[in-house]
């Protein structure tokens, strides 16, 4: 929610009700005055909280949920959703996370962390291959630190999902920091080999410069991100490694921020995500004292010059892959696939590859994509086990709960016509 949005719903007279994490850490702001919000352990309370909003009543549901003393993570992973690709469930293992970035608002609002027991995941995973499901994604503030809070470990679950997924399905795994991913390098490094796992990690780094990362807090060295990046590129044979950069972060030199050049021209990360420092209020790091405006807009536009400098898939050119159809791109004019390193794949937009495994011939590449011409002789594959759901139908849904399910899409048309 921002502003200007808010003045835009209150010229139209409609209802807003406000949830995420921003609410949830700042809801004094003043654009959130007189607005109901959801905190992010209160999700599953939405109809409730709309249909008080409907009413013209403003609630507000912010606490911590508790069970036995213990602080309980996000909303139930059973309850019914809408999926906006029915071919894709993205599933979150753990909520909140264990670092105190100074630069993060995310840790006021979601907290420590806190780890979906492995069962209750897996089970998730069962129920959306049962519905037509080619591909998971897994999703936290911190995939690595999963289980940390519950006495087990992300291999171990990562083992017991890969055992549910179907043939020609696809697990991809989330953003991982490198502390929490050092120790079980060996395990992942077979798991990201499987052949029903993305060899893809999307590893932060923020800054190459060690004093920069000791006033992030981030809690490794330089030296630590490269291990990890290493060891992975040696034992994951043409693993993708995406990576996070910030530019202009309070106290950074000239020096420490050609560091990061260096870390970038050295490995050419083929998907790079630059950001320039933004002061979070309520954060340690907005208390600093900050890098001029003019100096963050010219390292962000140098670091995404060197960026674009490099094309990482030209190499690619003249490979027979296979790839896994899910969506459609931008333009209309493509189906999007991707291969077994993650890497974006253009098909030609025939109904018969939608949800299909199919094989292709790189004929050619761009910065953020390839283009894939289907092998003749080459049937496409099936890998859903069931028939998907149509878009908007309802995921989780048994008999008992179509009547409450009726009642949410009515109330949420009466807010929207409100």
């Amino acid at each position: 929610c921002d502003c200007l949005s808010h003045l835009k719903t209150q010229e139209q007279q409609k209802k807003v009700v406000v949830a995420g994490c921003v609410p949830q850490a700042q809801p004094r702001m003043d654009y959130l005055k007189g607005l109901s919000i959801i905190g992010v352990q209160q999700i599953d309370r939405v109809v409730e909280v709309v249909d008080e909003a409907v009413k013209g009543h403003s609630v507000r549901l912010l606490g911590q949920k508790k069970d036995g003393g213990r602080r309980l993570g996000g909303a139930r992973l059973d309850l019914p959703k809408i999926r906006k690709n029915p071919l894709i469930e993205i599933i979150s293992i753990n909520t909140g996370c264990l670092n105190a970035c100074t630069y993060c608002k995310t840790k006021h609002a979601r907290g420590d962390l806190a780890s979906y027991p492995i069962d209750e995941l897996v089970e998730r995973a069962r129920q959306s291959f049962q519905e037509g499901v080619c591909e998971i994604w897994l999703t936290s503030e911190d995939t690595g630190a999963y289980g940390r809070d519950i006495g087990t470990d992300l291999p171990t679950l990562l083992w017991r999902l890969v055992e549910e997924i179907p043939d020609g399905a696809m697990l991809r795994l989330g953003m991982t920091n490198p502390p929490y991913i050092l120790e079980h390098l060996e395990e992942m490094a077979k798991i990201l080999n499987h052949p029903r796992v993305y060899a893809f990690l999307h590893v932060p780094v923020q800054s190459a410069s060690d004093s920069v990362l000791m006033d992030m807090k981030r809690e490794y060295c330089i030296d630590d991100f490269r291990r990890v990046v290493d060891f992975l590129k040696e034992r994951v044979p043409g693993i993708t490694i995406a990576t996070d950069i910030i530019c202009g972060f309070p106290g950074e030199t000239d020096e420490d921020f050609q560091e990061t050049v260096e870390l970038v021209r050295l490995y050419r990360f083929p998907s790079l995500f630059i950001n320039q420092f933004y002061p979070r209020p309520g954060t340690p790091a907005a208390k600093m004292e900050q890098v001029p405006a003019h100096v963050k807009k010219q390292r962000t536009k140098e670091l995404s010059q060197l960026f674009h400098s490099y094309n990482p898939y030209d190499h690619k050119i003249g490979e027979r892959q296979h790839v896994l159809v899910t969506e459609e791109s931008f333009d209309a004019q493509y189906y999007v696939a991707h291969n077994k390193f993650y890497e974006q794949v253009l098909v030609p937009k025939r109904p018969e590859f939608k949800g299909k495994m199919i094989e292709v011939d790189i004929y050619e590449a761009g910065k953020h994509f390839l283009k894939g011409r289907p092998v003749d002789d080459s049937k496409p594959f099936t890998p859903s086990i069931a028939t998907p759901l149509q878009k908007g139908e309802v995921s989780g849904l048994t008999q008992r709960d179509i009547t409450s399910s009726q009642a949410l899409c009515n109330t949420a048309m009466a807010c929207m016509k409100s």
